[in-house]
């Protein structure tokens, strides 16, 4: 059997499991969504959403790049981001960012990867604002480590700069802002930074609303 196929019988299985514990499950899936969540994640196939959260389908709204990255000129991510904060009106949003991160280590180190260079220097500047402790570090798995937990902390600090969640802040009071880490070696969440609303890291990006 070619490898893919084996895809297609395990959903027909998902499926049965689905309807024999809820006859019912696919209709009302089918009639809308209303997740409290918007998980934004890393692209890395070891660190699945709902499997890492218990979550079942409908809980998450996810979004998923190369290390987890909330990018001010990403249309595609700021498209999601706003349909779940303004349509889905999510009372969380989660940056989640992996130990083991291969973006990370990428951005870590010199080697030209054309195309993919100008994603990686976002993380590079994320080192280069805290190079005295990531510099002060010996260990290199340390430190990559902890790259990838400043990483997901600036990402979290982007979230809040940006001009709709900030209106959603004002006049609805959400979503709170969520940076975790999931570490692939024990399949653990840990949280490093939550943001409440109204809660700007620097006044500089903060906006003012007419009513």
């Amino acid at each position: 059997m070619e490898d893919y196929r084996r895809l297609l019988l395990n959903n027909r299985a998902w499926v049965q499991d689905r309807l024999q514990v809820r006859p019912d499950f696919f209709e009302v899936s089918a009639a809308e969504q209303r997740p409290d969540y918007l998980w934004i994640g890393c692209s890395d196939s070891r660190v699945p959403a709902e499997e890492v959260t218990g979550t079942q389908p409908g809980e998450l709204f996810v979004h998923r790049n190369i290390a987890n990255m909330v990018v001010h000129t990403d249309f595609n991510m700021l498209s999601v981001l706003q349909f779940a904060v303004e349509i889905l009106q999510v009372k969380h949003v989660i940056v989640c960012g992996h130990y083991g991160c291969g973006g990370v280590k990428t951005a870590m180190g010199r080697k030209s990867l054309g195309l993919i260079n100008k994603w990686l220097c976002h993380i590079k500047d994320v080192y280069r604002f805290h190079a005295e402790e990531l510099d002060g570090i010996g260990d290199v798995g340390t430190r990559t480590d902890r790259l990838v937990e400043l990483n997901a902390v600036e990402q979290v600090q982007h979230l809040a700069d940006i001009s709709f969640v900030q209106r959603a802040w004002q006049r609805h009071q959400r979503p709170m802002l969520h940076g975790w880490i999931y570490d692939i070696r024990t399949g653990t969440l840990k949280e490093l930074v939550r943001i409440n609303p109204g809660e700007h890291p620097h006044d500089i990006y903060e906006y003012e609303f007419e009513e």
